[in-house]
């Protein structure tokens, strides 16, 4: 299904007390909340384009924010259908929004940061695991093992089997940790709880969700301590970055 208004219009429903907008995957015809979906539209040189905050204006078609179904909808052919034009599909179309939703992550670890809940340093986030309320580990995808296994460690001592529940991010390499926390060669890093901790977690949850790593339908992260749903394998949390 197309739409011209963009998010405006969910906003303008809202407002006026009427159901949350639906839209339906080409892909796979289903339909879903636009949070749910990705919407792309033709570039003024008709080349399709995702726009994540759905924002750009034109006609729009939606596909189901995971990469295989980015990818059947790229293999079919269903963008030029959808948006009733000839257009241009880059064959690196589900690897970009890949790497936009990594970078959307960096930014939300500088937002949490200039919000005073994030700590770094192997020293500093043992510490802070062993007496306040973590709500994510970060580690550098390049993160040694052991430094890792010490962190894991610590957290246990303080939560036993809770720790399972607390998140453990690996999706950025060291120079996202530098650039988004303004510091170098960062390579753990521990967010407590807070507003600046939700916004991490959300921008995490849809990467997961993009990556096939967290069902579409899972519960959301809690920030406030919780990790994973119940049905989540810790140890398959981050299986493919």
């Amino acid at each position: 299904m197309s739409e011209t208004t963009g998010q405006d219009r969910a906003h303008a429903g809202e407002k006026a007390g009427r159901a949350a907008p639906r839209r339906t995957c080409v892909a796979t015809r289903e339909v879903r909340s636009p949070d749910e979906l990705v919407r792309f539209v033709a570039s003024p040189d008709g080349v399709v384009t995702p726009d994540l905050k759905r924002k750009l204006p034109g006609r729009g078609v939606w596909v189901s924010a995971r990469r295989e179904a980015v990818e059947t909808a790229v293999k079919r052919r269903l963008f030029a259908r959808g948006l009733k034009a000839s257009v241009t599909v880059p064959e690196d179309l589900a690897a970009a929004i890949d790497a936009a939703l990594v970078e959307d992550l960096r930014q939300g670890l500088a937002l949490a940061n200039k919000a005073g809940r994030v700590v770094t340093g192997f020293d500093t986030v043992v510490k802070t695991v062993g007496s306040k309320t973590v709500v994510v580990l970060v580690h550098a995808s390049e993160a040694a093992e052991d430094g890792k296994r010490k962190i894991a460690q610590a957290l246990r001592r303080r939560l036993g089997d809770a720790s399972e529940r607390v998140p453990i991010v690996t999706a950025l390499a060291g120079h996202d940790l530098d650039l988004a926390l303004g510091r170098s060669h960062v390579i753990h890093a521990a967010l407590v709880a807070g507003a600046g901790s939700r916004i991490f977690l959300e921008r995490w949850r849809r990467l997961c969700v993009y990556r096939g790593t967290i069902a579409m339908n899972a519960a959301p992260l809690d920030p406030e301590g919780a990790g994973l749903d119940d049905e989540t394998n810790p140890q398959d949390r981050e299986r493919n970055e």
